[in-house]
């Protein structure tokens, strides 16, 4: 399968690279400039060369593939990037003739039908009220995806720890994991079954390691 992936050159998009190309998916990646940040990406990947939130960029990256990825995290005072890409991907995908979209929220987000425990209630409210406009921001990117027709994943990770994978990952549609924290190597396997097995089309699922 041809994946397209934005945000590859961050910690957990170069984990989602490496477990595509290490389940022999072709791999294209939007990165800012192919010199700089191109360099810590696997040669195996293509790469192509453009910001985000540039049509031509994203349609360049869209020939050929049969999903997309996400992985774009938060840029210092950038508080709609999420919404923008996504408002992007949801004309762009169809012309493209590709369906299949997983993306990379955050637990702190609250979506219709949540049935978190009294705990991430709570961690929930405390990540909205300090996050501001960068949690609004993947709320509104939730929002724009759930109303797209397509059939789209919004995985939604809690804490991110940097310790070696165990591929043991609890995961719910709607109801609160039993723990606060996700190695990031099992965040990246979880999203690329989500793209192979089609799992949880058309919800945003709560994720943690056990």
């Amino acid at each position: 399968m041809r994946v397209a992936v934005f945000g590859a050159t961050g910690r957990t998009g170069r984990a989602v690279v490496d477990e595509l190309l290490g389940r022999d998916h072709e791999v294209v990646a939007l990165v800012r400039d192919r010199d700089r940040e191109a360099a810590g990406l696997p040669a195996a990947a293509q790469t192509i060369s453009g910001d985000a939130r540039d049509p031509s960029a994203i349609e360049l990256l869209l020939a050929g593939a049969q999903a997309v990825v996400s992985a774009l995290g938060p840029r210092s005072r950038d508080v709609t990037l999420h919404r923008d890409v996504a408002a992007l991907l949801v004309e762009a995908l169809p012309a493209a003739g590709v369906r299949r979209f997983v993306g990379i929220s955050g637990a702190g987000v609250d979506v219709p039908g949540d049935q978190k425990g009294l705990r991430d209630r709570v961690v929930s409210t405390l990540i909205q009220r300090l996050g501001g406009q960068a949690v609004q921001d993947k709320a509104v990117e939730h929002r724009l995806w759930a109303a797209s027709g397509l059939d789209w994943t919004l995985v939604r990770p809690p804490r991110l720890v940097d310790r070696p994978g165990t591929g043991d990952v609890e995961h719910s549609a709607s109801r609160s994991p039993r723990t606060t924290w996700i190695r990031r190597t099992d965040l990246a396997r979880f999203v690329v079954d989500c793209v192979e097995q089609d799992l949880h089309v058309g919800a945003a699922p709560l994720v943690a390691g056990r």
